[in-house]
């Protein structure tokens, strides 16, 4: 039996309509959208065009040129941060935060001075959203954050955090690397400015995919700029959106791929997929919890989280744990600190070096969970 838990990595399988939509595009077209005033060359500019469609809908954003793509959602959060902050702005994020936003920001408090305050969260990974209200001030300029954690798996509160941006006058940015595509997101009702989303993971999408979203009237300085397919006399980049901030050949291929499984998830329906995903939870975590000297990390209920959940064996390495799990069982683990130190700080596992960390997803089953449980228990 071969079982991946690796979800919040790349969710893996992804469904038959992504590989058949590629494989489909690959043999059939194969040309680069936008860069040809032919047929096939049409049809692959509309499929891409159904993507931001189709994306826009699940995000119920009203205009898909809002939404630009990127490889993955770092760079998307790179062209937000660094498209908008200036010397002196103050940004206000957590002590949960992936690289990806945590990283950008203290290079652009190094190199352009910017101000972060970063707020801690508790070890549940649970935030005092009045603590993000205090530190708002003069300067303040954006809140930027994940919505879910890729270590604990706890949901932030982002229609508060949203309402606190909006009615200070401030922008807010929002990383749904964790829940786009297995939890309800709204532009709208969350008043999210920024939407950074990756491609590979719960949209059920290929690697090298990505996007933002940029809401109306905010106009960010390009991560990149050459070749757009139009206004080639421009020695500019041009201003009208997606073209401004896709320079050079698109992922074409990995797009339509994008495409089908957002389509998938549109089909089945994101209230399923969460349905069936905090069952899973649920599961997992109850059996977890029976095992001696487990120690678990994240919120207890299901309400607050998604798929993620980080343990460790007491007395066991972590990164033993995780090879044992792969050689002995073929369970595909991950173990270290995840591109996110200061949630493990959080949680008190960096002194550990990490934890061992489970990614559910839409394909998984309880059977699954119980060989992990009765590996767990031998390795244990």
């Amino acid at each position: 039996m071969e079982v991946y838990f690796d979800n919040a990595a790349t969710s893996y399988p992804k469904p038959d309509i992504v590989y058949d939509k590629m494989s489909e595009f690959f043999k059939n077209n194969g040309v680069s959208a936008g860069r040809g005033a032919y047929q096939k060359a049409f049809q692959a500019e509309q499929a891409i065009f159904g993507t931001r469609k189709s994306l826009a809908q699940l995000f119920n954003v009203s205009d898909p040129t809002r939404i630009v793509f990127t490889h993955n959602v770092t760079e998307a959060i790179n062209l937000a941060l660094k498209g908008l902050l200036e010397a002196g702005d103050h940004v206000i994020t957590t002590s949960l935060e992936h690289n990806a936003i945590w990283r950008p920001l203290k290079e652009l408090e190094r190199d352009r001075g910017i101000e972060i305050t970063k707020i801690e969260c508790n070890s549940s990974g649970q935030i005092d959203i009045d603590e993000i209200e205090n530190e708002i001030k003069d300067n303040t300029k954006l809140i930027a954050c994940l919505h879910a954690s890729n270590v604990v798996g706890t949901i932030l509160p982002a229609i508060e955090m949203g309402k606190i941006a909006k009615g200070a006058g401030i922008y807010f940015l929002l990383d749904t690397a964790q829940t786009a595509g297995v939890y309800p997101i709204d532009v709208q009702e969350m008043n999210i400015d920024f939407l950074a989303f990756t491609g590979h993971k719960g949209l059920l999408g290929p690697t090298g995919t990505g996007g933002l979203y940029i809401s109306e009237g905010i106009d960010l300085k390009p991560l990149k700029t050459g070749g757009t397919g139009n206004n080639s006399t421009s020695e500019y980049a041009p201003k009208e959106l997606p073209n401004r901030y896709e320079a050079g050949t698109i992922n074409t291929v990995g797009l339509i791929g994008l495409g089908a499984g957002v389509e998938y998830i549109l089909d089945t329906g994101i209230k399923q997929i969460r349905a069936k995903e905090v069952e899973l939870i649920e599961y997992a975590l109850t059996e977890l919890e029976k095992i001696e000297g487990l120690i678990l990390y994240g919120e207890k209920g299901v309400s607050k989280r998604v798929g993620v959940i980080s343990f460790n064996l007491e007395g066991l390495d972590h990164a033993e744990v995780a090879y044992k799990l792969d050689s002995e069982y073929s369970i595909m683990v991950r173990s270290g600190l995840h591109c996110a130190p200061n949630a493990h700080k959080t949680i008190s596992s960096f002194e550990l070096g990490g934890a061992v960390r489970i990614g559910i997803g839409y394909f998984n089953t309880k059977a699954e969970i119980d060989y992990l449980i009765k590996a767990l228990q031998e390795i244990k």
